[in-house]
């Protein structure tokens, strides 16, 4: 890529090379305040540009497609949604030694929720259930088919890898019990139906208790939308888990699906973080234990 430098991690990305950019392609905004924003967040460099604006840059090449993913899709899909999703404001190219497009979006008020404390779980479950069944209710016809909107058996294969690496490090009979049940689940049967794909607690937004944004959008798309039921072991505690339920009214084998999805994402995710970005491991191994204690 000539002179381009590879940027690995959010290390390569600082304020000042983010200033340059924003200089060179939107000189409008030149000069405002501009602050690196701390997160365990694996996908996405993020930057405070002023006080309404947040700049997000890849941090590896396979974060790259969602930035246009993000961008064609989010116009659409947000305006039916409850909660806010992020406002594109610009998209950013290649510059200044940065290999890869980059975004800008409306900043959006909030805090992550951190599940263990939650203020009102209860009204969270409710808030997710209709944030999740009005973006259901969008028309999927012509909806790209998303990563995780796919049978869950295809990712047989990277869970047992995990679990192999994860031998000694946790219960991996016990997970391996509930994975294998949770791929006997019937498969989708119905209509393709959009999916965020990745409502984990640093994809929302909370204030007060309540939900108040989703962001990250670049795994939306179309098929079985079991996997944004994964919110249920990610965030919730066991009995506004049932909330949760209820206000879906989804079945037992769609619910089987989403705890196969859970648990995939976490088992995934562990053994590859669980000495490079203990956050992410830790709610990995919270989610393993949400739901071995259901299922035990």
């Amino acid at each position: 890529m000539g002179t381009l430098l590879m940027h690995e991690d959010e290390r390569d990305i600082d304020v000042s090379l983010v200033g340059r950019l924003i200089a060179g392609q939107f000189p409008q905004w030149a000069g405002l305040p501009l602050r690196r924003l701390e997160s365990s967040g694996t996908e996405n460099a993020m930057f405070r540009l002023g006080a309404d604006k947040v700049v997000r840059l890849p941090r590896h090449p396979r974060a790259v497609e969602a930035i246009a993913h993000e961008l064609r899709w989010l116009p659409r899909l947000a305006p039916a949604l409850p909660a806010a999703a992020p406002e594109p404001l610009g998209r950013g190219e290649p510059a200044e030694g940065f290999p890869w497009p980059w975004s800008v979006y409306g900043w959006l008020d909030g805090h992550n929720p951190v599940p263990g404390t939650l203020e009102e779980p209860a009204l969270l479950a409710e808030d997710l259930a209709a944030c999740v069944s009005a973006l259901r209710r969008i028309d999927a016809a012509d909806g790209p088919v998303g990563c995780r909107g796919v049978p869950l058996a295809s990712r047989d294969r990277f869970v047992r890898e995990a679990l192999g690496q994860l031998a000694g490090r946790a219960d991996t009979a016990a997970v391996t019990a509930v994975w294998e049940a949770s791929l006997r689940a019937p498969e989708h049967t119905g209509p393709p139906a959009w999916a965020h794909g990745d409502l984990m607690a640093g994809n929302l937004l909370v204030r007060g208790g309540r939900l108040t944004g989703v962001i990250d959008f670049g795994t939306v798309g179309v098929g079985d939308p079991a996997v944004d039921l994964i919110a249920a072991w990610c965030l919730l505690p066991a009995a506004a888990r049932g909330v949760f339920r209820a206000a879906m009214g989804v079945d037992e084998a769609e619910w089987t699906r989403a705890r196969g999805w859970a648990l995939s994402i976490a088992v995934i995710a562990l053994p590859y973080y669980w000495d490079t970005n203990p956050p992410v491991a830790a709610n990995s191994r919270h989610v393993i234990g949400e739901i071995l204690a259901e299922t035990a």
